[in-house]
């Protein structure tokens, strides 16, 4: 399964144009290496995010083989590490 499918229907972004963009960005590793939007990920794989939200690294546990309902796409990952974004005290 693509990358970019991948991160949109698991949840982790919104949107699979989104999900291209962070990766041609090069924020988005699968195992160590810098991946672009059209990598095919397999089960086992660690992807690493550095997302607004912070940096999460998460193993592919499942391909989902359709689109799923939102609230399932947790099923097909595991946090393994997630760092969120430090706030300034401006921030509100």
């Amino acid at each position: 399964m693509r990358l970019d499918l991948f991160l949109s229907i698991a949840g982790l972004v919104k949107r699979r144009t989104l999900a291209r963009q962070i990766c041609d960005a090069g924020r988005v590793e699968v195992n160590g290496l810098t991946a672009k939007p059209g990598r095919e990920i397999k089960i086992g794989d660690v992807l690493a995010l550095k997302l607004s939200s912070g940096y999460k690294v998460i193993e592919v546990r499942d391909l989902p083989a359709k689109s799923i309902p939102k609230k399932d796409g947790a099923n097909f990952y595991e946090i393994k590490e997630f760092l969120p974004k430090e706030r300034d005290d401006d921030d509100f």
